[in-house]
This record gives structure tokens, sequence and C-alpha cells, in this order.
């Protein structure tokens, strides 16, 4: 299948390199950067203007919003919402995915994540290199898991939340909405929705 990839940042040769791995071809890359020209030899089409030009050239093609920051993804794909493209899915090979697991359209699961089983993934969200999503875990949509994340059994993850690098949360928890956990924090409380929780335990230390 043919990909288009949206934001040419250090997040997009990730997404390139799992592409490629999966044998599927990168057509370019779009971004909103006059700078940029290239990444890992991947061509720099345009800015997102040119994406109805692509939609009538690559009828085919699929999409990934390839930027890191929840927000800023979230906001690409409402603007382009009116174009109507169609989200793929890149999971690199060594990703190890459990039975049941559901995972939708514009998300990422890059290298050497575990999801075990039962678990929903949201739309335009990250997995990032070596995260653990245990059973019957919930993700919600443009939701960040950063490397070595291990989220316990049964965890729910609201949209838009950030679970900064190598922090652990243990089972049965729910981390609201909007939130980010600092990295390497250990999470043995709920968290709430538009909080920023640091720590071991983590704790607020303010609100969004």
């Amino acid at each position: 299948m043919d990909y288009i990839l949206i934001g040419a940042g250090g997040h997009s040769k990730v997404v390139i390199d799992i592409l490629k791995s999966q044998n599927e071809e990168v057509v370019g890359i779009v971004d909103d950067d006059p700078k940029r020209n290239s990444v890992s030899n991947t061509p720099i089409l345009g800015t997102t203007e040119i994406i109805p030009d692509l939609i009538n050239s690559f009828a085919n093609a699929y999409y990934i919003v390839c930027v890191g920051d929840n927000r800023t993804r979230g906001d690409i794909v409402k603007r382009l919402e009116p174009l109507d493209l169609k989200y793929g899915i890149a999971v690199h090979p060594t990703a190890i995915l459990g039975s049941n697991v559901v995972i939708k359209a514009g998300s990422v699961v890059m290298p050497n994540v575990v999801v075990n089983v039962d678990t929903f993934i949201g739309e335009h969200t990250i997995l990032n290199t070596a995260c653990t999503i245990d059973h019957e875990c919930k993700v919600g949509q443009f939701v960040h898991i950063s490397p070595g994340v291990n989220l316990a059994g049964n965890v729910q993850v609201g949209s838009f939340s950030h679970i900064g690098i190598g922090a652990s949360v243990i089972q049965g928890l729910t981390i609201g909405s909007n939130s980010t956990i600092g990295a390497g924090s250990c999470v043995v409380n709920d968290i709430e929705d538009n909080i920023v929780a640091i720590g071991c335990p983590a704790k607020k230390i303010r609100s969004k």
C-alpha cells in the first residue's frame, strides 16, 4: 500500500522505518515548514495545501500524522477532517500483539512494544519503543505512551494524555484525559483529567 506522511520531524523517521519493514511504499511527506526537503531519503512533497491534489494522484493512499505532541496531532487531524483522509496503522514487526487487541486508524506501534490480550488502542495514538500495555487496558485517542512505559492490566488512559518515559501504572487505575505523567513516575492512584503528576508515588503538581 502507498502511504503519505504528515509531518517531517524525528517521529516521521521512525514511521518511515516501520513502514519499510512492512514492505509498504512511502510516497512522500507533507509538511508546512518550507525549509525541509527530505527525511530519510523520503521527499517532502509540499505543504498540507497540496493534499487535495495527492488524493487525486494517489486515490488509495493511507495517511499517518507523524507528530509526537498530542494536541498538535489532534489539531492537524481536525483541520484535515473535511478531506476525509484514510488513515493507516504502522506496527513494527518486533511488536507483540495479543489476541483480541484492537488498534484504531492513525496509530503507530514502535519496536519491541507488547500489547496484551483484550486491549483497545484509540485513533492516532503512539505506543513508543518497548512500552508494555497489559491485558484489558483501554487507551484513548491522541495518546502518547512514551518509551519504556509499563501499564499493568485493566488501566484506562484518557484521550490526549501523555505518559512520560519509563513511567509505571499499577493495575486497575484510570488516568484522565489531557493529563501528563512525568518521566519515571510510579502511578498508584487514579489521576483526574487535566492534571500534571510526577514522582513515586505520582502526585499532582498542577492543573492544566
